[in-house]
């Protein structure tokens, strides 16, 4: 017996977001001389040079390959309905991924340039969406499972 249903959006949901967050810009520094774009796999220098100062790039791929994992652990663990107490747990580590994901991203905005506020995207807030999700996805398999031993107890 299997019963998937909420649990399966919310598991989508979570992988569009961290995807989404993994590939798509997070937010910006402006200086007095360039502007930098926060992204999962770096910080990067946009546009042309206006001082002396030649900017270099902050290569941040652990971020990526981190938010990344998540994204594709969301993915798998959609398709692992048949086995509910590995989709939970796989549903957990991916959860305690995305909270590392938000805190590192958080602690990169707001350290990497001294005295200059990032202005932030609206996808840098996509990991609290997903956790959100995940929570509710593991919620949904956790009473799929029970559901599921209280059928099985019934039939023997």
């Amino acid at each position: 017996m299997v019963i998937q249903r909420w649990q399966t959006v919310f598991l989508i949901i979570a992988f569009g977001c961290m995807l989404a967050f993994t590939l798509c810009s997070l937010g910006q520094w402006q200086l007095l001389d360039f502007t930098y774009n926060f992204m999962s796999w770096g910080i990067f220098p946009e546009g042309e040079n206006t001082g002396i100062v030649k900017p270099q790039p902050i290569y941040t791929i652990y971020l990526s390959c981190i938010s990344g994992l998540a994204a594709l652990l969301a993915l798998i663990d959609i398709f692992l309905y048949r086995n509910l107490p590995l989709q939970k747990r796989v549903c957990l580590v991916t959860l305690l991924l995305t909270i590392f994901t938000a805190a590192d991203a958080a602690m990169l905005g707001y350290t990497a340039f001294q005295g200059v506020a990032v202005s932030w995207s609206s996808l840098a807030f996509a990991p609290f969406i997903t956790i959100v999700a995940l929570i509710l996805a593991w919620r949904g398999i956790n009473a799929d499972h029970k559901k599921i031993k209280n059928a099985d107890r019934l039939w023997s």
